[in-house]
């Protein structure tokens, strides 16, 4: 018998993105300049009054946090819980994003270390990039026999190594069940590499999350396509997407790898959900353009659509926000000063 290859498995143990996906515009050398340059880079903005919660709030919050709630930890890096459940997302505490010391350097400190994440059920990682897989954060992790991670194919080795007992890798479309929760593995428009040789030689994925008390899609970092009629057709309505909305600059060369705010409203609201939280922003400097806008082109964008500029939300970095069973929107105190 001869089985199909999926269409995003390349014949050279490589993957790609599903068919009709954006592409990026621009030669090999205006990226690699794009790179260099950002790399090189210093952030000079100032930062917005109560972007970051203080160590005393954080801890507040953190402590008082109920079930459902979302708290978040800047760019992709969220604590959820739900069903009475513990998930953590793409959990980049570090100070840079790259090896060895190099790479671009956040600009807004963590609320968190590594050994102090709590015990989670779940840790679920979107790609291999150094913005989402930190090496050192989930090093000094301290529950890595208890958590169970879920990966697309190709990263488990970077866990098991590190002694995470375990580890499930999936393919898009791929399903795990623990009671009460179910996460599924769907596609995501994206890339993936650490090094000069391995580019695409591991997946790329966002997450369908799902339980009795709600539905939440991470978006991971992803583009726009025709996939996204599909994860509709298939998965959708979701209650909350957790959705990228920064590093969206210049377009040319962002288009195939990152929504910008716009996108990540109308990718929200094609999903169902009724309530969109922007990440991927805020935190470090990825691209060049003016990070503190995202959250306004977001919300004005959520307006022009009608999905609604008070249901496209952005959280403090650190900031706890309580949710309400059955539509997972904005519920408690905690999402306010």
């Amino acid at each position: 018998m001869t089985l199909t290859r999926p269409s995003h498995h390349t014949s050279h143990g490589r993957f790609c993105n599903p068919p009709g996906s954006p592409r990026r515009e621009g030669s090999k050398g205006e990226m690699w300049a794009f790179i260099r340059k950002q790399m090189l880079s210093k952030f000079n903005r100032p930062i917005p009054a109560g972007h970051v919660l203080d160590q005393a709030e954080f801890r507040r919050q953190l402590e008082a946090a109920s079930n459902p709630s979302v708290t978040w930890l800047g760019h992709s890096a969220f604590i959820i819980r739900l069903n009475g459940k513990t998930i953590l997302t793409d959990p980049y505490l570090g100070q840079r994003a790259g090896p060895v010391g190099f790479g671009p350097k956040r600009y807004v400190p963590a609320p968190i270390s590594g050994a102090e994440l709590p015990k989670a059920d779940v840790l679920l990682l979107s790609h291999g990039h150094y913005d989402h897989l930190d090496l050192p954060t989930l090093r000094a992790y301290r529950y890595k026999e208890e958590v169970t991670v879920i990966t697309p194919l190709g990263l488990g080795r970077y866990f098991t190594q590190l002694g995470y007992r375990r580890v499930v890798e999936h393919d898009w479309w791929e399903s795990w069940q623990s009671t009460g929760l179910q996460i599924t593995t769907l596609p995501a428009i994206h890339n993936s590499g650490r090094g000069l040789g391995d580019r695409n030689k591991t997946l790329w994925a966002s997450f369908g999350i799902a339980t009795d008390e709600g539905r939440i899609w991470f978006s991971g970092d992803t583009a726009d396509g025709p996939i996204f009629d599909e994860i509709t057709a298939r998965e959708a309505p979701f209650d909350l997407a957790l959705v990228a909305i920064g590093a969206y600059e210049p377009r040319k060369l962002m288009k195939g790898a990152h929504i910008n705010p716009a996108e990540a409203a109308a990718l929200a609201q094609k999903l169902g959900a009724g309530t969109a939280i922007g990440m991927h922003w805020g935190t470090i400097s990825l691209t060049p353009e003016n990070p503190f806008e995202a959250p306004e082109l977001f919300r004005d964008a959520a307006e022009r659509i009608g999905l609604g500029a008070e249901n496209a939300q952005v959280m403090k970095i650190g900031q706890t926000m309580n949710l309400a069973v059955g539509q997972l929107s904005p519920q408690s105190p905690l999402s306010h000063d």
